[in-house]
């Protein structure tokens, strides 16, 4: 009979658990901010305090760490996550300046080829110019003239300043 008045009572005080009040929730939170470690003189010192069972405010301290660390590592996570979203973002960004840059290069180099093979081919008109005369020459001069406009242009770009591009873009 004894073990069954023992299992009575602690029915009655489950069932009776006293809920803690505004004051001791932000007496217990204060506490916790300043040490989210319990001791057992603090223990003691707060359950005098707030009227309450040592273990209760134990158990209390015991939850608030739980809820506080998972907290914790949802924020971390949330960062984290943004981390990522920015690293993702910014390596989309520099693969297609590099597919940029890729078709700025192939441009360059055609020009380039370009007037290397009107350069190598001056030297051939110029010895037949020497038999023809000067419209020759002033008809391979214009040639030459417009395709280093074109390499300058594929050089500078639009904007009319070398390199504009690349650093705009690559600033931002």
């Amino acid at each position: 009979m004894d073990f069954f008045n023992s299992q009575t009572r602690k029915n009655n005080l489950k069932c009776h658990k006293k809920r803690l009040t505004q004051d001791q929730v932000r007496l217990l939170e204060i506490s916790f901010n300043s040490n989210n470690k319990l001791d057992s003189d603090r223990k003691s010192q707060l359950a005098q305090e707030l009227g309450l069972p040592p273990r209760q405010v134990a158990i209390w301290y015991q939850n608030k760490r739980a809820r506080w660390k998972s907290q914790s590592l949802e924020v971390d996570y949330k960062a984290l996550q943004q981390r990522l979203d920015n690293a993702m973002s910014d390596n989309e960004r520099l693969k297609l300046e590099v597919e940029r840059l890729k078709e700025e290069l192939n441009k360059a180099q055609e020009m380039l080829l370009a007037f290397n093979t009107t350069t190598n081919n001056y030297s051939s008109i110029s010895s037949s110019c020497d038999e023809v005369g000067s419209s020759c020459l002033q008809l391979h001069t214009q040639s030459k003239h417009h395709l280093d406009k074109e390499l300058y242009a594929c050089l500078i770009g639009d904007e009319g300043h070398f390199g504009h591009n690349f650093f705009a873009s690559s600033m931002s």
